[in-house]
């Protein structure tokens, strides 16, 4: 796959600050260590690190209470660890908080053997979450268009990041 062809670190950053993002809770994995570097250097985020995926969601929730406009960078594998949070938290307090989600697993051959890949659509669907795909900087707009729904809807909205982060790691 061509550089071209995936979601650079820098598209994502640039949809954050469009969208005045100014916290970003994520838990620090070497997949996004690019991403990391360069949201380090932006003096308008700042980086709010997990221990567990499943603590991200009560942050983010506590940091849009604060007045700020937060993001949720974790995988899929930590959706699922995160269900119990993204239900009592984000659904059921109507809290507009957008998730930037790795799509571990996810191929577009159809071909998924991982069931990390298998598992994260029908979850997102079966708790009414609406998710946008995005796999290059083609569709990094997509970023925009989910913080709107949130916005708008006054509920949590899914990115899935369908290269995982691949883009992320030089």
């Amino acid at each position: 796959m061509t550089q071209q062809a995936l979601l650079s670190p820098e598209a994502v950053i640039k949809e954050f600050k469009k969208n005045g993002i100014t916290h970003v809770v994520y838990l620090p994995d070497s997949e996004t260590n690019w991403m990391y570097q360069l949201m380090e250097a932006e003096p308008s985020i700042d980086l709010v690190p997990v221990t567990r995926e499943g603590e991200s969601i009560a942050i983010a929730a506590g940091v849009l209470a604060g007045g700020k406009k937060p993001v949720v960078l974790i995988q899929n594998t930590g959706l699922f660890e995160s269900g119990d949070s993204i239900r009592g938290i984000a659904l059921d307090c109507a809290m507009p908080i957008v998730m930037l989600i790795g799509y571990r697993g996810w191929t577009r051959h159809g071909a998924t053997p991982d069931s990390a890949a298998r598992f994260t659509e029908p979850i997102l669907r079966a708790w009414g979450i609406t998710y946008y795909l995005v796999e290059h900087d083609g569709d990094a707009d997509r970023i925009s268009l989910a913080y709107e729904e949130a916005e708008r809807t006054k509920m949590p909205v899914v990115v899935l990041v369908g290269d995982e982060y691949h883009g992320f790691n030089r």
